[in-house]
């Protein structure tokens, strides 16, 4: 079997985390500092705030953006209930707009339409690691005072106009879930470059304690805190640091592999009938060395033509699955989930492109330990599946 997802662990990380376990600190502390560092100075930013998840990031970040009760985020519903949900905690109102079809992404011309006088935030998503129009929705945020906060759980490494992302809004949040480009196991980061906003996430993301709490159990530390506000138990630790250092450290190299092997999954199924790629994959090896962006990867989309076939989505993951090729979706649209389509009164015909692109999508295995033979077998399945049931 050829699993959709794993991680790659080395010897690096093995040794990091036995010696944390030798330290005596495992809980946040000297090496999450020295994480945090290691991350704001690798997307270029100037804060970088460790967390438990990167759910936890956004709900901090959106906490600090003052989001609460009757105001509106405009955000995607092409995510995971991640993204939404963290809206729904703090009691306001996700407003889901529709997707751009080249890239999946989160259209600028319809956050602008969806803006209200309730409105306090955007949270737009890089899906799949490829980068938003974040010029765009900027313009917007500065004419209408708005708050962005990126979820960039699939971003960790992509680059929009020369900056990394994590580098250019108000506030990003990055996961490192075991899926993820890196993974600390479970754990999310927020970058920022405002002072005041690092401050307020660090001192949220452990009870509203005052700042340098965890140095309370240290040689420079005191039992005197203060709890200055309501806070989280969100704080992250030593051990997933120590996974986090050297995974940071190879997130370019795993990120070069990725890229490879979508370059081979591009070059040939843009050959098989049946099955199409979306714009901006059959753009990305050309175009994409003048435009100073560049995508981490974390996803591979297909997508099945469905009027050229005589089976549906479902039954052609049944047959991948038979030949041994774990795939997943990626993902189903927010505004049909029973919650959502309930409390916000949606459903089919809100969102048609998002609805149509989810419709026809399969996503690919795509990480560092696959291996090029697994890739062709891939390519070589998916051709004799899309002959096999052609019209």
């Amino acid at each position: 079997m050829i699993p959709y997802c794993q991680h790659l662990i080395e010897n690096e990380e093995i040794e990091e985390v036995v010696s944390t376990l030798k330290s005596g600190w495992l809980t946040t502390g000297p090496r999450t500092v020295q994480f945090e560092k290691m991350f704001a100075e690798y997307v270029g930013c100037d804060y970088a705030v460790a967390v438990s998840s990167c759910t936890a990031g956004l709900h901090l970040a959106l906490v600090v953006a003052g989001v609460g009760a009757g105001d509106e985020v405009i955000t995607t519903p092409m995510t995971f209930c991640a993204t939404a949900e963290v809206i729904e905690y703090l009691g306001a109102k996700p407003v889901f707009v529709d997707i751009q079809e080249d890239t999946f992404n989160i259209d600028p011309v319809e956050i602008e339409k969806a803006v209200t006088e309730r409105t306090k935030a955007i949270l737009p998503v890089h899906y799949g690691g490829i980068p938003c129009d974040l010029s765009a929705i900027q313009n917007i945020a500065q004419k209408h005072g708005l708050i962005i906060v990126e979820d960039a759980a699939h971003a960790a490494g992509s680059v929009y106009r020369e900056q990394k992302i994590g580098s250019h809004g108000n506030m990003a949040a990055f996961s490192f879930y075991p899926t993820k480009n890196m993974t600390t196991g479970e754990g999310g980061i927020i970058t920022t470059n405002d002072a005041k906003s690092a401050e307020m996430l660090k001192i949220l993301s452990l009870h509203g304690i005052s700042k340098d709490a965890w140095k309370r159990y240290s040689n420079e530390g005191s039992w005197y805190y203060e709890v200055q506000h309501i806070g989280y138990k969100y704080n992250f630790t030593d051990l997933q640091a120590a996974l986090g250092m050297h995974q940071l450290q190879k997130l370019d190299r795993f990120n070069k592999s990725r890229e490879h092997y979508a370059e081979l999954y591009i070059n040939e199924i843009a050959n098989i009938p049946g099955i199409s790629l979306p714009a901006y994959y059959q753009d990305y090896f050309t175009d994409n060395a003048n435009s100073g962006s560049s995508s981490a990867w974390h996803l591979f989309v297909m997508m099945l033509e469905l009027d050229a076939l005589t089976i549906d989505r479902s039954k052609f993951i049944d047959e991948l699955n038979s030949k041994g090729i774990g795939v997943s979706v990626h993902f189903i649209p927010l505004h049909l989930q029973p919650f959502y389509a309930d409390k916000y009164q949606l459903g089919r015909g809100d969102f048609p492109i998002a609805e149509k692109v989810y419709d026809r999508i399969i996503s690919l295995p795509l990480y560092p330990k696959l291996q090029t033979e697994q890739i062709h077998y891939i390519i070589e399945s998916l051709g004799e599946l899309a002959q096999k049931f052609h019209r």
